[in-house]
């Protein structure tokens, strides 16, 4: 497991190849089509949710509902990983999202949408984990790369949905985006049904296989002492607090602080996400390959703390009022500031994975993550509403920033470690060897 630690460094030494046509399409045409029906149904969601005629601090339910969801499916999920295999967890993601996205259109009250929204929650943590045991297992040297790439997918396919979702809902209502969303939701099980092998040997990765091999059972002592060490510890801190910052940057909450501050529509919103997404994709997808070249530490250090000089500026914006044009230039600025970063902690996460029980850890993982992107938005909310919209922009300014400095002390770490972790190693074969001469 403590092979995790030279994550810092490249690893594209190791000759792995890139993604094979079969995993283009199973996994990341899957990613685009669903991610397209996310960006339908996102220009809508503010508005609809105050259509409800709830204040601010309600309406940032919609978004904390999903995510709780999300939270609470972790650990069950990471269970199913290790239990039944990701194929069938890939599949089952996308069946509940698109079962929650026509319950969302039909909604007749806003303690329903929440409901339903708790249900999409709990549909794309199936989704989520299910594709990052399979890219984990397949990655090898170049998972930076395919992580990004994912995300990647996931950023072009919300590229064609704002402008889509905000003219559906201009000319057929705020309930047509989430009909078409739950359509694409169905679509995008398609290719993985008929692409996505169950893994039934080692090569695929799947961590059922192997924990009954090696005879560790889910959630065993012997997992455990694995992930609860000080390194592990510190990455759980470092990615509470990346996704912390993403739970709000990325999550919706910029949306209702758009609508609610300066009464903007549907398709300005949409607009917004577009240019926003065309901006950050290139460097999502370039993230990727410089961290498989010249380490993690080199684009998350730097992105991390560049995202948190965005935030701070967005603070400014809301303690000063400026006008939209100008919150416009600082939204753009944090949301290609956070495209540099888009992925990397769940690169940095998978170099952690025990191949024996990725479920466990993944679950473990995805808990801690959910927690970040579950308190974010309430906590945005909270401080909204009780001190003004700032303080919320100063909370994530202030977690990116954290996110930096833990990252910076965690990737710097290893060098040295593995320096004595060698010399200890050493010392028992130089014994051995001498005495095999004494004999």
């Amino acid at each position: 497991m403590l092979s995790f630690l030279p994550f810092g460094r490249s690893t594209s030494a190791t000759g792995a190849e890139g993604p094979s046509p079969d995993s283009l399409l199973s996994i990341y045409l899957p990613a685009f089509i669903l991610a397209a029906g996310v960006s339908i149904a996102a220009p809508a969601l503010p508005l609809y949710a105050k259509s409800f005629q709830v204040d601010f601090g309600m309406a940032s339910m919609v978004v904390v509902m999903n995510q709780l969801g999300a939270t609470v499916a972790t650990m069950p999920t990471g269970y199913l990983v290790d239990r039944i295999g990701g194929r069938k967890v890939v599949l089952i993601g996308p069946i509940l999202v698109g079962v929650a996205s026509m319950l969302m259109a039909l909604a007749h009250s806003f303690p329903e949408l929440l409901v339903y929204r708790f249900i999409e929650g709990v549909g794309m943590q199936f989704w989520q984990l299910g594709r990052l045991d399979l890219i984990t297992a397949r990655g090898g040297g170049r998972r930076g790369t395919q992580i990004t790439g994912m995300f990647g997918m996931d950023s072009a396919g919300r590229l064609l949905g704002p402008a889509l979702g905000g003219f559906l809902a201009a000319t057929w209502g705020l309930r047509a985006p989430f009909a078409v969303y739950a359509f694409m939701a169905c679509l995008s099980i398609v290719p993985s049904f008929f692409l996505v092998r169950d893994a039934k040997k080692p090569a695929a990765g799947l961590a059922t296989s192997s924990a009954t091999r090696e005879g560790i059972s889910w959630g065993s002592r012997a997992v455990w002492a694995e992930i609860l060490t000080v390194p592990i510890l510190m990455l759980f801190a470092a990615q509470f607090l990346s996704f912390m910052t993403r739970g709000s940057l990325f999550g919706g909450t910029l949306d209702l602080y758009a609508v609610y501050a300066y009464g903007i529509g549907p398709q300005t919103i949409g607009t917004l996400a577009l240019v926003a997404g065309l901006l950050g994709l290139p460097l999502t997808l370039m993230s990727g390959r410089v961290m498989d070249r010249f380490g993690r530490r080199a684009t998350m250090v730097p992105g991390f703390t560049l995202l948190s000089v965005a935030l701070f500026t967005l603070a400014t914006s809301a303690f000063m009022h400026w006008p939209f044009g100008s919150y416009v230039a600082v939204f753009l600025f944090a949301r290609v500031a956070g495209a540099t970063v888009s992925g990397s902690m769940l690169v940095l996460g998978s170099d952690a994975a025990p191949a024996h029980a990725r479920g466990t850890y993944f679950g473990v993982l995805g808990l801690v993550r959910q927690s970040g992107l579950l308190l974010s938005p309430a906590l945005f909310a909270f401080l909204a509403q009780s001190w003004g919209f700032g303080q919320g922009f100063v909370l994530l300014a202030v977690s990116s920033f954290c996110t930096a400095i833990i990252t910076e002390m965690l990737l710097r770490r290893p060098r040295a470690q593995i320096q004595a972790a060698e010399a200890v190693a050493a010392v028992p074969v130089l014994a051995q060897a001498g005495k095999r001469r004494a004999g």
